[in-house]
């Protein structure tokens, strides 16, 4: 998929895409979760103990 589909996809611009995908930029966990849906996947965030366990 090109940056500019899913940029479209994601409703953002290309340049954005771009930004993200080459590490000059930190997306929001709001254009996280469209970029997900954009690419048919669910975002998940869980955290971890310092020992790798879930926590609850």
């Amino acid at each position: 998929m090109s940056q500019t589909r899913l940029a479209e996809l994601a409703g953002t611009g290309q340049a954005a895409i771009s930004r993200i995908e080459s590490g000059r930029d930190l997306p929001t966990l709001a254009l996280l979760d469209r970029i997900a849906s954009a690419l048919d996947c669910r975002l998940t965030v869980a955290f971890t103990s310092s020992s790798g366990q879930n926590l609850p």
